[in-house]
């Protein structure tokens, strides 16, 4: 079992008990190691790495272990500095690269930090290789020297190249459409506002002056209340709010309404079948999609496939039956036949460009989608397993199915990492989602 690695890469305190240069190094020089050891039979080239990371503090810090790492193992190193994790995948992709490396926590606090790895391609590294990389942690190897270390250059066009690929995979110009983007202070605060107005937007930016310390403080995704205000300030026809690594983006509308991940799927799965691109006319979203927009794909003609939570298993969905479309409501948004994985810009300016194709509003355009109530319980127990085969757990959902029929739906999820059942509830309104929920959650309380 993979210990180190979690669904989307390492990740913790920086500096702190786990997350330190050390492991930066030692993880870099393993990835590094294994890569090698899998080139084809007669491939001596030397591997290269490109490393991104976003702008917190601690990212100097260790991009210079992962450099250090990477080079001690013989690989050479391509220092991209500050962009999103969408840029590296697809540099990773474009430029013919082994391995790329992204420092960045996403959304977390500033304090805490990440290393993503993607392999050939710009795809995330199967579960095969990350327990290799794990195991290699521990093994002897023999260092090179001399020549044999690797070096270290800088590519300077980096930022522009991506926006080069964005502004090519967007199907039509931006003009007469004003955003305002909040940047979160992160990755996104040069690569967003460059190209939204290369594309031909009027472009505000919001939170987009990175100091190292103020990454997602109050801002971004997760915190829409002054990106909410500002568009309505501005006059602006939308928002657009992206996470510290740019990977995940939402939207608000003129009237500073959220337009949330399953919104923003279904305007463009409808976008896409209009032209022909939206493969088997499926989209593909997580079982935590709102039962709104499977009834909503449902009207329309879409298939809907539901998979795991977590953007990893969206993508291998995508990726083996050949679909075009997919994410998650939180705002990760998959177009596979223009990024490997999750692209907040991407998804951002196909959203923009649907509105300036269309002439609609993204109200309009949204409503396509009306969310029903959601309610979310954590229930904490003492064994996931016994709630999973609880008898009484299993006849009180029943009933409240039976209860919301086709206007509402129940999803009990144990929690991955904790003694925790999550109790998921839609209803046709507010009370009778929390009513439903409360009752629930009282029977898998007292299940065990």
């Amino acid at each position: 079992m993979r210990r180190l690695f979690g669904t989307d890469g390492v990740r913790g305190l920086a500096n702190g008990e786990l997350l330190t240069p050390e492991l930066a190094v030692s993880v870099s020089a393993s990835a590094a190691r294994v890569l090698a050891a899998h080139r084809a039979a007669g491939d001596e080239h030397r591997p290269v790495a490109l490393v991104g990371r976003d702008p917190r503090a601690s990212g100097e810090m260790l991009e210079a272990a992962v450099l250090a790492g990477l080079t001690s193992a013989g690989a050479d190193a391509v220092r991209l500095g500050v962009l999103p994790t969408p840029a590296v995948a697809h540099l990773v992709d474009s430029l013919g690269a082994d391995l790329g490396v992204m420092i960045s926590a996403s959304h977390n606090a500033m304090p805490d930090n990440g290393i993503k790895l993607f392999a050939a391609g710009g795809h995330k590294l199967p579960d095969a290789l990350e327990l290799e990389i794990e195991q290699g942690l521990a093994a002897e190897w023999t260092r090179p020297t001399g020549a044999d270390i690797g070096r270290v250059r800088d590519l300077p066009e980096a930022l522009e190249q991506y926006v080069a690929h964005l502004l090519v995979a967007t199907p039509r110009p931006l003009t007469g459409v004003k955003v305002v983007v909040d940047c979160a202070h992160g990755a996104a605060s040069e690569a967003a506002p460059t190209a939204y107005t290369k594309a031909g937007a009027e472009v505000v930016a919001l939170h987009a002056a990175p100091d190292g310390l103020n990454i997602n403080a109050g801002v971004g995704s997760t915190h829409m209340d002054a990106l909410q205000a500002a568009v309505v300030e501005h006059g602006a026809d939308l928002g657009i709010a992206h996470d510290g690594d740019a990977d995940r983006c939402l939207a608000v509308d003129a009237g500073g309404r959220i337009v949330d991940g399953d919104q923003i799927m279904a305007i463009l799965a409808l976008a896409m079948k209009e032209s022909g691109e939206l493969a088997e006319d499926t989209l593909v979203a997580t079982v935590m999609s709102n039962l709104a927009l499977h009834l909503a794909m449902k009207a329309e003609g879409v298939t809907l496939r539901t998979t795991a939570v977590g953007d990893r298993y969206v993508l291998e969905d995508l990726r083996a039956h050949g679909f075009t479309l997919g994410g998650e409501q939180s705002g990760h948004v998959v177009l596979p036949g223009h990024a490997t994985t999750g692209d907040g810009l991407l998804t951002a300016m196909r959203l923009m460009s649907r509105m300036a194709e269309t002439g609609r509003t993204l109200a309009e355009l949204a409503s396509v989608v009306q969310p029903l109530p959601q309610v979310l319980q954590n229930v904490k127990v003492a064994d996931k397993e016994a709630v999973a085969a609880s008898p009484a757990v299993a006849e009180a959902v029943a009933k409240a199915e039976a209860e919301l029929g086709e206007t509402g739906r129940v999803l009990l999820r144990p929690s991955g990492t904790e003694q925790l059942v999550r109790v998921m509830v839609e209803a046709g309104t507010q009370e009778l989602a929390e009513t439903t929920a409360g009752r629930i959650a009282s029977v898998v309380a007292a299940a065990v």
